[in-house]
């Protein structure tokens, strides 16, 4: 029978799974402790007879997730806003109060905003297959065990995924030192209150979307157009002084957060295309910034 530490070795990438299935640090946490109970609800014959722990504790976490997604459009419907992903710190630190390892998720561009909202516009079915296939490499015929479906079944979802993915990686020949001093630029225009300046770092068809989750004030729908973000922005430049504003990684990539008191209060990531910033997703619901916070 595995021991313990074998069982307990598996959960860093049981969480990284889950956050990519669901983008949500605090719903990867509640699966991969679902998974666990599970396990240890097992009898040791039950336990013994597990040919690989590692593999059935995947499995197991992989379909709590899809039941999640299945149940998620319910949940979104009363989602007041817009609902974004919920952005990780630039440690990957799934819980702030936590130094383990463990609970680190590797920064790659598969967690990066423009990734996991693209995944969030997929079915739970596409996003399963996509995620483990692709990302993780799972062969089709366990993917299949996992989504309840043929081997080939998942090979389509996996291809209709990836036709979705494919549109937003347009941005990757961006440097990261561009792709910095692009926000940093924002920053100082947006402190600035200069709307010729943000005007001139957007793109014409640029977007802002605010995810307050009804608890703080945030803009319940995007904001479309370059010259209407930028404007935006200036519009709270009252507001953005009471902030202190950090260049921080924002799942990996270049991106803002805003403090007040010590307290993280907002989180900016940004999209990147032909030096322009094209998308901007401001993450303002406090449930999804605990992590940001010591």
């Amino acid at each position: 029978m595995a021991d313990l530490s074998e069982i307990m070795s598996e959960r860093r990438q049981l969480i990284n799974v889950a956050y990519r299935l669901l983008g949500s640090l605090a719903d990867a946490e509640d699966a991969v402790q679902e998974t666990y109970t599970r396990w240890y609800a097992l009898s040791r014959a039950q336990q013994e007879a597990v040919e690989s722990p590692g593999a059935w504790l995947t499995t197991v976490a992989s379909r709590i997730c899809l039941d999640q997604l299945r149940s998620a459009r319910v949940r979104r419907e009363r989602y007041v806003g817009e609902w974004l992903p919920e952005p990780l710190p630039q440690d990957g630190r799934a819980n702030a109060s936590s130094a383990d390892p463990a609970d680190r998720i590797t920064l790659d561009e598969s967690v990066s905003m423009a990734f996991l909202v693209v995944l969030d516009s997929m079915t739970p079915a596409e996003r399963v297959a996509f995620v483990l296939h692709d990302v993780f490499r799972y062969p089709f015929g366990e993917v299949a065990e996992i989504v309840g479906r043929t081997p080939a079944a998942c090979r389509q979802l996996a291809s209709s995924a990836r036709k979705r993915v494919a549109g937003s990686r347009a941005d990757a020949a961006t440097p990261d030192t561009r792709r910095a001093g692009l926000v940093r630029d924002f920053k100082q225009a947006w402190q600035a209150q200069d709307i010729a300046a943000l005007v001139g770092l957007l793109d014409p068809d640029a977007t802002a979307t605010g995810d307050g989750g009804g608890l703080v004030n945030a803009s319940p729908q995007p904001i479309v157009g370059g010259e209407e973000v930028a404007r935006f922005f200036a519009g709270l430049g009252a507001r953005v002084a009471e902030f202190t504003l950090v260049e921080s990684l924002v799942n990996g990539e270049p991106g803002l957060m805003a403090m007040h008191d010590g307290v993280t209060v907002m989180v900016m990531a940004f999209d990147v295309a032909d030096d322009r910033i094209t998308r901007v997703w401001a993450v303002l619901n406090p449930e999804k910034l605990r992590p940001w916070t010591a």
